[in-house]
Protein backbone atom coordinates (compact mmCIF):
# COMPACT_ATOMS: atom_id res chain seq x y z
CA UNK A 1 0.00 0.00 0.00
CA UNK A 2 1.57 3.31 -1.08
CA UNK A 3 2.04 6.49 0.96
CA UNK A 4 -0.91 8.37 -0.59
CA UNK A 5 -3.28 5.50 0.10
CA UNK A 6 -2.13 5.18 3.70
CA UNK A 7 -2.47 8.93 4.21
CA UNK A 8 -5.98 9.04 2.75
CA UNK A 9 -7.08 6.10 4.88
CA UNK A 10 -5.65 7.82 7.97
CA UNK A 11 -7.75 10.89 7.20
CA UNK A 12 -10.88 8.77 6.79
CA UNK A 13 -10.20 7.00 10.09
CA UNK A 14 -10.41 10.36 11.89
CA UNK A 15 -14.19 10.16 11.44
CA UNK A 16 -16.87 7.55 12.14
CA UNK A 17 -16.38 4.32 10.22
CA UNK A 18 -19.22 1.89 9.39
CA UNK A 19 -18.99 -1.35 11.37
CA UNK A 20 -20.69 -3.39 8.62
CA UNK A 21 -20.57 -2.68 4.87
CA UNK A 22 -22.28 -4.76 2.17
CA UNK A 23 -21.35 -4.75 -1.52
CA UNK A 24 -23.42 -5.73 -4.53
CA UNK A 25 -20.50 -6.42 -6.86
CA UNK A 26 -22.33 -5.66 -10.11
CA UNK A 27 -20.99 -4.99 -13.59
CA UNK A 28 -18.45 -7.76 -14.18
CA UNK A 29 -20.11 -8.97 -17.39
CA UNK A 30 -20.57 -5.48 -18.82
CA UNK A 31 -16.96 -4.68 -17.90
CA UNK A 32 -15.86 -7.69 -19.95
CA UNK A 33 -18.12 -6.90 -22.91
CA UNK A 34 -16.86 -3.31 -22.96
CA UNK A 35 -13.35 -4.71 -23.44
CA UNK A 36 -14.42 -7.45 -25.89
CA UNK A 37 -13.24 -10.02 -23.36
CA UNK A 38 -14.84 -13.30 -22.25
CA UNK A 39 -17.29 -13.06 -19.36
CA UNK A 40 -14.91 -15.14 -17.23
CA UNK A 41 -12.31 -12.36 -17.53
CA UNK A 42 -14.82 -9.88 -16.09
CA UNK A 43 -15.53 -12.12 -13.09
CA UNK A 44 -11.80 -12.67 -12.57
CA UNK A 45 -11.19 -8.91 -12.60
CA UNK A 46 -14.05 -8.56 -10.12
CA UNK A 47 -12.35 -10.96 -7.72
CA UNK A 48 -9.16 -8.92 -7.81
CA UNK A 49 -11.21 -5.84 -6.94
CA UNK A 50 -12.81 -7.71 -4.04
CA UNK A 51 -9.37 -8.38 -2.55
CA UNK A 52 -8.36 -4.72 -2.89
CA UNK A 53 -11.61 -3.36 -1.45
CA UNK A 54 -11.55 -5.87 1.39
CA UNK A 55 -8.05 -4.75 2.30
CA UNK A 56 -9.19 -1.12 2.28
CA UNK A 57 -12.05 -2.00 4.62
CA UNK A 58 -9.75 -3.88 6.97
CA UNK A 59 -7.30 -0.98 7.09
CA UNK A 60 -10.24 1.27 8.01
CA UNK A 61 -11.14 -1.15 10.84
CA UNK A 62 -14.49 -2.12 9.31
CA UNK A 63 -15.57 -5.07 11.45
CA UNK A 64 -17.76 -6.88 8.92
CA UNK A 65 -17.97 -6.99 5.12
CA UNK A 66 -20.78 -8.84 3.33
CA UNK A 67 -20.60 -9.43 -0.43
CA UNK A 68 -23.24 -10.67 -2.86
CA UNK A 69 -21.20 -13.23 -4.76
CA UNK A 70 -23.80 -15.43 -6.47
CA UNK A 71 -27.59 -15.34 -6.50
CA UNK A 72 -29.72 -18.48 -6.57
CA UNK A 73 -31.23 -16.92 -9.70
CA UNK A 74 -27.79 -16.92 -11.37
CA UNK A 75 -28.08 -20.67 -11.90
CA UNK A 76 -30.36 -19.71 -14.83
CA UNK A 77 -27.37 -18.29 -16.70
CA UNK A 78 -25.49 -20.30 -19.29
CA UNK A 79 -23.76 -23.46 -18.07
CA UNK A 80 -20.46 -22.09 -19.34
CA UNK A 81 -20.74 -18.94 -17.22
CA UNK A 82 -21.98 -20.78 -14.11
CA UNK A 83 -19.15 -23.31 -14.38
CA UNK A 84 -16.62 -20.48 -14.78
CA UNK A 85 -17.96 -18.73 -11.67
CA UNK A 86 -17.80 -21.96 -9.66
CA UNK A 87 -14.17 -22.47 -10.69
CA UNK A 88 -13.32 -18.90 -9.78
CA UNK A 89 -15.04 -19.36 -6.42
CA UNK A 90 -12.91 -22.41 -5.67
CA UNK A 91 -9.70 -20.68 -6.71
CA UNK A 92 -10.70 -17.49 -4.90
CA UNK A 93 -11.51 -19.14 -1.58
CA UNK A 94 -8.25 -21.03 -1.64
CA UNK A 95 -6.32 -17.85 -2.41
CA UNK A 96 -8.11 -15.82 0.28
CA UNK A 97 -7.36 -18.46 2.89
CA UNK A 98 -3.70 -18.96 2.12
CA UNK A 99 -1.79 -18.30 5.32
CA UNK A 100 0.19 -15.50 3.72
CA UNK A 101 -2.88 -13.69 2.42
CA UNK A 102 -5.59 -11.33 3.61
CA UNK A 103 -7.73 -13.42 5.96
CA UNK A 104 -4.82 -14.70 8.01
CA UNK A 105 -2.96 -11.39 7.91
CA UNK A 106 -5.90 -9.38 9.23
CA UNK A 107 -7.53 -12.05 11.41
CA UNK A 108 -10.69 -12.38 9.33
CA UNK A 109 -13.25 -15.13 9.87
CA UNK A 110 -14.94 -16.35 6.69
CA UNK A 111 -18.61 -17.33 6.59
CA UNK A 112 -20.53 -18.50 3.54
CA UNK A 113 -24.24 -17.60 3.68
CA UNK A 114 -26.81 -19.25 1.44
CA UNK A 115 -27.91 -22.58 0.00
CA UNK A 116 -24.51 -24.25 0.00
CA UNK A 117 -26.12 -27.60 -0.82
CA UNK A 118 -26.79 -26.26 -4.34
CA UNK A 119 -23.07 -25.87 -5.02
CA UNK A 120 -20.81 -28.54 -6.58
CA UNK A 121 -19.53 -31.06 -3.97
CA UNK A 122 -15.88 -30.07 -4.43
CA UNK A 123 -16.75 -26.40 -3.81
CA UNK A 124 -18.75 -27.38 -0.71
CA UNK A 125 -15.67 -29.16 0.62
CA UNK A 126 -13.48 -26.11 -0.01
CA UNK A 127 -16.03 -23.97 1.82
CA UNK A 128 -15.97 -26.28 4.84
CA UNK A 129 -12.17 -26.22 4.86
CA UNK A 130 -12.03 -22.43 4.46
CA UNK A 131 -14.49 -21.80 7.27
CA UNK A 132 -12.61 -24.18 9.55
CA UNK A 133 -9.25 -22.55 8.76
CA UNK A 134 -10.56 -19.12 9.78
CA UNK A 135 -12.94 -20.06 12.61
CA UNK A 136 -10.56 -18.81 15.30
CA UNK A 137 -10.05 -15.40 13.66
CA UNK A 138 -11.95 -12.72 15.56
CA UNK A 139 -10.73 -9.33 14.39
CA UNK A 140 -13.15 -9.05 11.46
CA UNK A 141 -15.78 -11.03 9.55
CA UNK A 142 -16.27 -11.64 5.82
CA UNK A 143 -19.68 -12.94 4.77
CA UNK A 144 -19.81 -14.31 1.22
CA UNK A 145 -23.40 -14.79 0.09
CA UNK A 146 -23.59 -17.68 -2.39
CA UNK A 147 -25.92 -19.00 -3.61
CA UNK A 148 -28.25 -16.55 -1.92
CA UNK A 149 -31.43 -14.54 -2.12
CA UNK A 150 -32.92 -12.49 0.70
CA UNK A 151 -36.32 -14.11 0.23
CA UNK A 152 -34.78 -17.53 0.75
CA UNK A 153 -32.86 -16.27 3.79
CA UNK A 154 -36.03 -14.84 5.36
CA UNK A 155 -38.05 -17.96 4.56
CA UNK A 156 -35.36 -20.16 6.12
CA UNK A 157 -35.30 -17.95 9.21
CA UNK A 158 -39.08 -18.12 9.59
CA UNK A 159 -38.96 -21.92 9.25
CA UNK A 160 -36.20 -22.18 11.86
CA UNK A 161 -38.15 -19.94 14.22
CA UNK A 162 -41.33 -22.01 13.80
CA UNK A 163 -39.44 -25.23 14.53
CA UNK A 164 -37.85 -23.70 17.61
CA UNK A 165 -41.13 -22.46 19.05
CA UNK A 166 -43.50 -25.28 18.18
CA UNK A 167 -44.65 -25.52 21.80
CA UNK A 168 -45.75 -21.88 21.70
CA UNK A 169 -44.10 -20.97 25.00
CA UNK A 170 -42.02 -18.11 23.55
CA UNK A 171 -43.57 -15.24 21.54
CA UNK A 172 -42.98 -15.43 17.80
CA UNK A 173 -41.95 -11.92 16.72
CA UNK A 174 -39.66 -10.06 14.31
CA UNK A 175 -36.75 -10.19 16.75
CA UNK A 176 -36.87 -13.98 16.68
CA UNK A 177 -36.85 -13.99 12.86
CA UNK A 178 -33.96 -11.49 12.76
CA UNK A 179 -31.96 -13.69 15.14
CA UNK A 180 -32.10 -16.62 12.68
CA UNK A 181 -30.98 -14.75 9.56
CA UNK A 182 -27.70 -15.86 8.02
CA UNK A 183 -25.94 -12.62 8.95
CA UNK A 184 -27.09 -12.89 12.57
CA UNK A 185 -25.97 -16.51 12.83
CA UNK A 186 -22.53 -15.51 11.55
CA UNK A 187 -22.26 -12.85 14.26
CA UNK A 188 -22.58 -9.78 12.02
CA UNK A 189 -23.29 -6.35 13.50
CA UNK A 190 -26.15 -4.22 12.21
CA UNK A 191 -25.74 -3.25 8.54
CA UNK A 192 -24.61 0.38 8.30
CA UNK A 193 -23.97 0.76 4.58
CA UNK A 194 -24.71 -0.97 1.28
CA UNK A 195 -22.91 -0.09 -1.95
CA UNK A 196 -24.02 -1.26 -5.39
CA UNK A 197 -21.85 -0.67 -8.43
CA UNK A 198 -22.67 -0.55 -12.18
CA UNK A 199 -25.41 2.12 -12.13
CA UNK A 200 -28.29 -0.27 -11.42
CA UNK A 201 -30.49 1.15 -8.65
CA UNK A 202 -32.14 -1.82 -7.00
CA UNK A 203 -31.31 -4.26 -4.22
CA UNK A 204 -31.81 -7.41 -6.33
CA UNK A 205 -33.01 -9.56 -3.42
CA UNK A 206 -29.98 -8.86 -1.24
CA UNK A 207 -30.20 -8.30 2.54
CA UNK A 208 -33.77 -7.01 2.29
CA UNK A 209 -34.48 -7.50 5.99
CA UNK A 210 -31.14 -6.05 7.10
CA UNK A 211 -31.47 -2.85 5.03
CA UNK A 212 -34.93 -1.89 6.30
CA UNK A 213 -33.72 0.27 9.23
CA UNK A 214 -31.09 3.06 9.11
CA UNK A 215 -28.85 1.51 6.42
CA UNK A 216 -27.30 4.07 4.08
CA UNK A 217 -27.52 2.83 0.48
CA UNK A 218 -25.21 4.10 -2.26
CA UNK A 219 -25.44 3.47 -6.00
CA UNK A 220 -22.44 4.20 -8.18
CA UNK A 221 -22.23 3.99 -12.00
CA UNK A 222 -18.76 2.40 -11.89
CA UNK A 223 -18.51 -1.26 -12.87
CA UNK A 224 -17.27 -3.37 -9.97
CA UNK A 225 -13.83 -4.19 -11.49
CA UNK A 226 -13.18 -0.43 -11.78
CA UNK A 227 -14.29 0.39 -8.22
CA UNK A 228 -11.44 1.58 -6.03
CA UNK A 229 -10.03 3.77 -3.31
CA UNK A 230 -11.09 7.24 -4.39
CA UNK A 231 -14.70 6.39 -5.13
CA UNK A 232 -14.96 4.30 -1.97
CA UNK A 233 -13.37 7.15 -0.04
CA UNK A 234 -15.97 9.64 -1.30
CA UNK A 235 -18.73 7.30 -0.14
CA UNK A 236 -17.15 6.98 3.31
CA UNK A 237 -16.85 10.78 3.53
CA UNK A 238 -20.53 11.14 2.65
CA UNK A 239 -21.41 8.54 5.30
CA UNK A 240 -19.41 10.52 7.86
CA UNK A 241 -21.10 13.79 6.86
CA UNK A 242 -24.52 12.22 7.41
CA UNK A 243 -23.51 10.71 10.75
CA UNK A 244 -22.16 14.04 11.97
CA UNK A 245 -25.24 15.85 10.67
CA UNK A 246 -27.56 13.49 12.54
CA UNK A 247 -25.53 13.79 15.73
CA UNK A 248 -25.22 17.55 15.53
CA UNK A 249 -21.41 17.44 15.57
CA UNK A 250 -19.25 19.43 13.11
CA UNK A 251 -17.69 17.43 10.30
CA UNK A 252 -13.93 16.97 10.08
CA UNK A 253 -13.58 19.39 7.17
CA UNK A 254 -15.42 22.27 8.82
CA UNK A 255 -13.58 21.59 12.06
CA UNK A 256 -10.28 22.09 10.23
CA UNK A 257 -8.96 18.58 10.74
CA UNK A 258 -8.56 17.69 7.04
Amino acid sequence: MDFCTRTFLSILKAGPIPRHIAFVMDGNRRYARKRYSPVRAGHKAGFQTLKKVLELCLNLDVKCVTVYSFSIENFKRSKEEVDAIMELAKDGLLELCRHDHLLAKYGVRLKIIGRKNLLPPDLQEIIRTSEQLTQNNHRALLNVCMPYTARDEIASSVQATIELHQNGDIPFDENEIAAHLGTALSGSPRLDMMIRTSGVKRLSDFLLWQTCVDTQIYFTPTYWPDFGLWEFGKIILDYQRKVWSESGKPCAVTAGRC
